[in-house]
C-alpha cells in the first residue's frame, strides 16, 4: 500500500512546494508591484494574491510613514559661522510602482537627498536665523525634498531639524552679544523714561509759569517735605514773587514832614 503511493510523494510535496510559493498574503499597509517576465504588470494587495513561481515576480512596498534620521552635517552659514546640524524626515511611499521603478533605492536617495539640501538650504541664512527661524526653515526643506521626491512616488509629510551644535566659542560671543543686547534694551527704556518724565516737568512749568498761587503752592509743599527730614540747617531760597505778595499786604510807613512846613 505505501509501495504504490510513493510514485505520487515526489510530485505532491512539489506541487505544495509551488503553491506554497505562489501564494502571498499581504497586510493591509503593503503592496505588491508584480513583474510578469520582467515586465510590470500592476500593484495588487492588500489580501491574498497568486504568483506564478518563475514567471512572475513580486517586489514588497511599505506605505506606512518611515521615520528617517538625517546625520549630523556640517554647515557653513551666510555669516560664515560652522555648525552641526542634524534633522529628521518623514516621508511615505504614495505610488509603489514609481518607488520600484524609478528609484533603485528610496530609502537610501531620500536620505542622501535630505543631507544635501539641509547643507543647501541652511547656508543661505545667517546664525540667528537657524536658531529663531526653525519652521521656516523646516518648511523650506520640505518643500524642496518634497518637489524632487514626488518623482519617485514619495511624499515627504514633516521635515524636523533637531539641533544646532555650536562650539565653544561662538557660545560665548552669543552669550556676550545677548548681554549687550539686554544693557542696550536698558538704556533705551531708560533714555525713553527721561523723555516722558521731562516733558511733563515742561508741561508743570507752564502751567506754574501762568499761575502764581500754583508757584507758592509749590515752594511750601517743598519745605513742608524739608522740614519732616531731620536737618539743623535748611537753605530754602524764597522766590521774590512771594515777597512781593507780603510786602503788598504791609501796612505803609509815614513819611517825615519837612522842615518848612507849618
Amino acid at each position: 500500500m505505501i509501495g504504490e503511493l510513493i510514485p505520487y510523494l515526489a510530485p505532491t510535496v512539489v506541487l505544495l512546494l509551488i503553491l506554497g510559493s505562489a501564494i502571498k498574503i499581504l497586510p493591509e499597509y503593503e503592496r505588491g508591484v508584480v513583474f510578469f517576465l520582467g515586465r510590470f504588470q500592476g500593484v495588487k494587495g492588500p489580501g491574498l494574491i497568486i504568483i506564478i513561481p518563475g514567471i512572475q515576480q513580486m517586489v514588497r512596498v511599505d506605505l506606512r510613514v518611515v521615520t528617517l534620521d538625517v546625520p549630523s552635517q556640517d554647515v557653513i552659514s551666510r555669516d560664515n559661522v560652522t555648525v552641526r546640524v542634524n534633522a529628521v524626515l518623514y516621508f511615505r511611499v504614495v505610488d509603489p510602482e514609481r518607488a520600484i521603478i524609478r528609484v533603485e533605492d528610496y530609502n537610501a536617495a531620500t536620505s542622501q537627498l535630505a543631507q544635501t539640501t539641509l547643507r543647501s538650504v541652511l547656508g543661505k541664512h545667517d546664525l540667528d536665523e537657524m536658531l529663531s527661524e526653525r519652521d521656516k526653515l523646516n518648511a523650506d526643506i520640505q518643500e524642496i525634498i518634497d518637489t524632487q521626491t514626488e518623482e519617485w512616488g514619495i511624499k515627504v509629510a514633516n521635515v524636523e531639524i533637531k539641533h544646532v551644535d555650536l562650539n565653544e566659542s561662538m557660545v560665548r560671543a552669543i552669550a556676550r552679544q545677548a548681554e549687550a543686547e539686554r544693557e542696550r534694551r536698558a538704556k533705551v527704556i531708560h533714555a525713553e523714561g527721561e523723555l516722558q518724565a521731562s516733558k511733563k516737568l515742561v508741561e508743570a512749568a507752564d502751567i506754574m509759569s501762568t499761575n502764581s498761587g500754583a508757584m507758592q503752592l509749590r515752594y511750601m509743599q517743598t519745605l513742608a517735605d524739608m522740614s519732616n527730614h531731620n536737618a539743623t540747617t535748611i537753605v530754602f531760597p524764597l522766590p521774590l514773587d512771594l515777597v512781593k505778595t507780603f510786602l503788598k499786604d504791609s501796612p505803609a510807613k509815614d513819611t517825615p514832614a519837612t522842615p518848612g512846613d507849618s
